[in-house]
């Protein structure tokens, strides 16, 4: 192996070279002082090597100094370029320049990006403590001196430098020695170290000012390193914090949301989308629209399709697909162009909804309609609901279908119901027109009242219109029927007080009318004969000048003890 000789002197060198030139000079002096003859020139050749050996001495202790300075840059740029914190690579810079250059106090500064200003960032004095900001007393006319020219300014005495003599900081705050570099990056100057001493003139040279400036253009890289990594790390952070609220807030949106890109494929879809469709989001993202929603793909590809193609929004768009996981739903789709920040379409956002459940209420609503006027089921209050009821005075109307049980005895069961359910229908829609509320069908019966929940002045006569839309329903309805199929109502009304409110349990409730004369026009009712409308004396009285009826024969009713006064209504005046 070849041996590598090391031409870095030894750290003896200086004191080695130095004892030599002592030595020369002693002997120097002895030959001056001796009696004893020396031969020709040995004087002038000690003399000599005496010089020779002090140059040399100053030589390697000039050479000595620069290499200790350069071991020293070595060493601090690489620990300057060990960390990216911006705390830590100003501190080693500004510790560095106070020791490699001798100085009592050293100042960074760097320009403000709002103001453009210089501004200190960091001071410290010769005991790596940091200064106090009250003692921020430094040459604004150096600093920007060197930031204008972009070039070192050095002075050994700034008291009586012609460059800085007059200035009033120079003078006020009592400087001397004063030693200021430009930090550059890429040619453009982004700060400057300033050194100084208010005490001790001639401290800084050239030298000082050349390692000073060497070191500056490596402080100054690490420093703008350190700065866009600050940057980026605040810039992560802001970001990150905005992503997790977005997460926050794409999880806590009820409706679903499904991102897919120009091929139709899943990027992204929210926690209320895995609820709506019964499937977790890593089976969903990566597939395609066509993949997670096949019932409805050959529709919805379209829909997107033209969308994409006409860069405008699909609201309201409704699906009843079959799921695997939760069998046919109702889904509400609104589908919208997905674009970046250049406003370039990148695909769709799908916000979905699930209308299932509301389509369910919605259906039993409609059905319950059928059996109650619309107008007591926009009154009554879900919240306020509770077992019990109230007195008022409300008309009651039953009608029953006459001849049911022969008939019923001639028919299979699904065609009787068949039948019977024309006949109950139109009972109920000549009830519901005129607002009454329908209680409940009773077999091949209904029964109804009026004037509650909503109070009706006319209640007695819509009772009487109501039944006589009964009957002329039921002629239509034999019109379409075959003879042996044409049956008939008998009708009874009554007016009354009645109780009026929700019986039964918490679990199971019926809004409903009890009360004595409920029964009374129930009795009635089955004192009336197929097609006949017969209503009690005090229900008369509140229509006597409306209606044509006459008198009939009193009924017996069952539980009462007197006869019952009825009119038969042939119509209205």
């Amino acid at each position: 192996m070849r041996e590598t000789i090391s031409t870095v002197p030894s750290p003896d060198l200086h004191q080695q070279v130095t004892l030599l030139g002592q030595m020369a000079d002693q002997i120097r002096d002895t030959l001056r002082r001796t009696t004893i003859p020396l031969p020709p020139g040995l004087l002038e050749s000690m003399t000599q090597l005496a010089g020779s050996l002090n140059r040399l001495a100053r030589q390697v202790d000039h050479h000595d100094e620069e290499r200790k300075n350069l071991m020293a840059l070595a060493d601090i740029g690489q620990v300057v370029n060990s960390t990216l914190e911006l705390s830590a690579v100003l501190r080693i810079v500004m510790d560095t320049i106070v020791r490699l250059s001798g100085a009592e106090r050293g100042f960074l500064m760097l320009r403000d990006d709002t103001s453009g200003e210089m501004t200190i960032r960091i001071a410290r004095n010769w005991e790596q403590e940091s200064i106090n900001s009250s003692e921020f007393a430094v040459s604004r006319t150096v600093i920007n001196r060197v930031v204008n020219e972009g070039q070192p300014v050095l002075t050994t005495n700034a008291q009586v430098d012609p460059r800085f003599g007059g200035q009033d900081s120079i003078i006020a705050y009592n400087l001397r020695s004063i030693l200021c570099v430009p930090l550059k990056v890429k040619g453009v100057i982004t700060g400057v170290l300033y050194a100084d001493n208010r005490i001790r003139t001639g401290i800084f040279t050239e030298v000082e000012r050349r390692l000073l400036a060497t070191f500056a253009d490596q402080a100054a890289v690490a420093i703008e390193n350190a700065r866009l990594f600050e940057s980026v790390r605040k810039t992560l952070a802001e970001v990150t914090e905005l992503k997790n609220l977005m997460d926050n807030v794409f999880s806590s949106i009820a409706s679903g949301v499904i991102t897919a890109d120009i091929s139709d494929k899943i990027t992204m879809c929210n926690r209320a989308t895995e609820t709506i469709l019964g499937r977790n989001a890593c089976d969903m993202v990566g597939n395609t629209l066509v993949e997670v929603l096949p019932t409805i793909a050959s529709d919805l590809i379209r829909r997107v399709a033209r969308v994409r193609e006409t860069d405008q929004p699909l609201v309201g768009l409704e699906y009843t697909p079959t799921l695997p996981e939760r069998g046919t739903v109702t889904l509400s789709l609104n589908v919208s162009p997905l674009k970046d920040a250049d406003q370039t379409t990148q695909g769709v956002a799908i916000v979905l909804d699930d209308l299932t459940e509301q389509k369910r209420l919605e259906a039993q609503r409609r059905l319950f309609a059928r059996m109650v006027s619309p107008a007591v089921i926009d009154l009554l209050n879900p919240d306020e609901l509770h077992l019990g009821g109230k007195r008022t005075q409300i008309t009651t109307l039953f009608a029953d279908v006459r001849g049911y049980t022969h008939f019923s005895e001639s028919l299979d069961p699904e065609q009787l119901v068949s039948v019977l359910n024309r006949f109950l229908a139109a009972a109920a829609d000549a009830i519901l027109a005129q607002e009454g509320t329908v209680d409940k069908f009773l077999g091949d019966g209904v029964m109804a009242w009026f004037n509650a929940p909503i109070p009706q002045p006319d209640h007695t006569l819509r009772a009487v219109r109501a039944a006589l839309g009964i009957r002329d329903a039921i002629y239509a309805l034999h019109r379409t029927l075959p003879p042996e199929f044409r049956l008939s109502f008998g009708v009874g009304i009554h007016y009354g007080d009645a109780v009026l409110g929700l019986v039964g349990t918490e679990s199971r409730l019926d809004y409903t009318a009890i009360g004595d004369s409920v029964n009374t026009a129930k009795r009635i009712q089955e004192n009336a004969a197929g097609g006949q409308i017969l209503v009690s004396a005090e229900a008369y009285a509140h229509v006597i000048h409306l209606v044509q009826a006459h008198m009939v024969e009193p009924v017996t009713a069952k539980g009462k003890s007197q006869l019952i006064e009825v009119y038969e209504v042939y119509g209205l005046r």
